[in-house]
């Protein structure tokens, strides 16, 4: 081992004597001292800077201002003993000292992923040319031959995917456009461009590609095919959900990521608080599934004949005291359901619905008996995910009556309220955002609203009614988040309606 390296080790396993010794260099070089934890780092600035040139003389940008750069190095005299960095950047460079290790562990985690990706799709960006050009000139790659374009494609579509687990992506899209193709990841629920567009032309390969890590026919383009591969990430596996579909500029891609190990490590420490839920709406919930015993759940397979209905009348055959029926969609299965929690069993299951009250009415419209639909019933609990506020580049800020009267707010109330917002950062890749909570709202069936539903009131009133009872709905739960610092203003007006 060097001395130099040897020097680095030292000093990352004392940090109280690599900051003295930061400190000490930034006196002799008569540089200001900056603690980079303290700092907020511009992901845009930090982009614009060539990523060799930051590892190479062991530096991250801080600021521009005008004509200069602000950057924070760990040893001054790199840069001072040399015009080389000035003249590569074009600026005139403003230098502070930093600690050895916090330069190295910004620049290892932050946005390295990006620029590979950046690189891997340098040769597959679209050229914009005039209409009066040759059709051959818009082109970037025409001068590749099929052989030398694979190992290009290949090493395109696999750093696509390996950005996507490093940002925590949950899913990865492939779009085909008119005359480029769009690749975006849904991180926190929403999507974001992964890179610039890419040439038209390479949609097949990619495509083809893709198909051939699924097992899927790449000679059929006219119809939806779905599948699935496997990749090894970090020592553990992560599984993608692949589906192709035709459309009218060719054939779209969507990779869901199944990080089942993540996922399970996770889950190990899972609860209700965890996931973000109210302190009230916990302590309903909790009453109705206090004591599990357990819970059956199988896979369906329509093909066979094993359809949500046929496998649920056989788990009755298993006498379970609890199931779960991932999700009720037609009329067969709300009957079987509902007869199941009629006859003993605690059933849970999922409806797709917009909030509490509209589940009533999708049962109803499904033909399930209102006086049997509200026996069976304990509860309804309905959830939205709201993006977290990144606690790295957080702050506290102020807004104006009117943007308070559009969402609905009073004001006279909420004028003091300090609400905040993310300013955006290197570990939120300058979203602001950073993670998800849950929203809640738990309709508790009382004899009232029970009554109501068998008489087949409008939901309008048992929603009032609910109200005067005491429930929090989705925007009571979104203002309270609100309140506390957990999401923003205009993430709730996103994900709930303005009252």
């Amino acid at each position: 081992m060097s001395t130099v390296d040897q020097t680095i080790v030292d000093a990352a396993s004392d940090p109280q004597s690599e900051r003295e010794r930061s400190r000490r260099m930034a006196e002799r070089y008569r540089c200001p001292f900056v603690d980079l934890f303290e700092q907020r780092i511009d992901p845009e600035l930090f982009r614009s800077i060539p990523a060799e040139l930051m590892f190479r003389f062991n530096f991250v940008p801080m600021e521009a201002q005008g004509n200069a750069l602000v950057i924070a190095v760990a040893e001054p005299s790199q840069v001072l003993l040399s015009d080389e960095l000035p003249l590569l950047l074009g600026k005139k460079l403003i230098l502070k000292v930093a600690t050895p290790t916090q330069i190295g562990d910004l620049l290892k985690r932050t946005e390295q992923s990006q620029r590979v990706l950046d690189q891997a799709t340098e040769a597959f960006t679209l050229t914009v040319v005039e209409e009066d050009e040759e059709a051959d000139a818009t082109l970037s790659a025409d001068s590749l031959t099929r052989e030398s374009a694979v190992s290009p494609v290949v090493r395109l579509v696999d750093t696509v995917i390996f950005t996507a687990l490093e940002r925590r992506a949950s899913d990865i899209h492939i779009e085909a456009r008119d005359i480029e193709v769009a690749v975006k990841y849904r991180i926190d629920g929403v999507l974001v461009h992964a890179m610039l567009p890419i040439a038209k032309d390479w949609l097949s390969t990619i495509i083809s590609r893709i198909k051939v890590m699924s097992e899927l026919d790449i000679a059929e383009r006219r119809v939806p095919q779905d599948g699935r591969f496997r990749v090894r990430y970090k020592g553990r596996f992560v599984d993608f959900r692949v589906s192709i579909m035709p459309s009218i500029h060719g054939e779209d891609a969507v990779l869901r990521v199944l990080d089942k190990e993540t996922l399970s490590e996770k889950f190990a420490t899972l609860s209700l608080e965890v996931v973000g839920f109210s302190g009230e709406d916990m302590r309903k919930f909790r009453r109705y599934i206090r004591e599990p015993y357990g819970m059956v759940q199988i896979p369906v397979n329509e093909k066979k004949g094993l359809t949500f209905a046929r496998g649920l009348r056989s788990i009755l055959r298993h006498d379970p005291d609890k199931i779960m029926v991932g999700e009720i969609r037609d009329n067969e299965t709300a009957q079987i359901a509902i007869q199941s929690a009629l006859t003993g069993h605690l059933v849970f299951t999922t409806v797709h619905a917009n909030n509490v009250t509209d589940v009533i009415g999708r049962f109803i419209n499904m033909g399930v008996e209102p006086y049997n639909f509200v026996s069976a019933l304990n509860c309804i609990l309905a959830q939205r995910l709201v993006r977290v506020v990144c606690v790295h580049c957080k702050k506290k800020v102020r807004y104006s009556r009117e943007i308070l009267s559009a969402s609905g707010l009073d004001p006279e109330i909420w004028g003091q309220v300090e609400f905040v917002e993310g300013v955006g950062c290197l570990e939120c890749s300058g979203t602001g955002f950073r993670g998800r909570s849950a929203i809640s709202e738990l309709l508790d069936l009382s004899d009232h609203i029970r009554e109501m539903i068998i008489s087949r009131r409008p939901t309008s009133e048992i929603k009032r009614v609910a109200r005067e009872e005491g429930m929090t709905f989705l925007r009571d739960s979104a203002l309270a988040k609100v309140r506390e610092g957990v999401t923003t203003l205009k993430e709730i007006n996103k994900v709930t309606f303005i009252d």
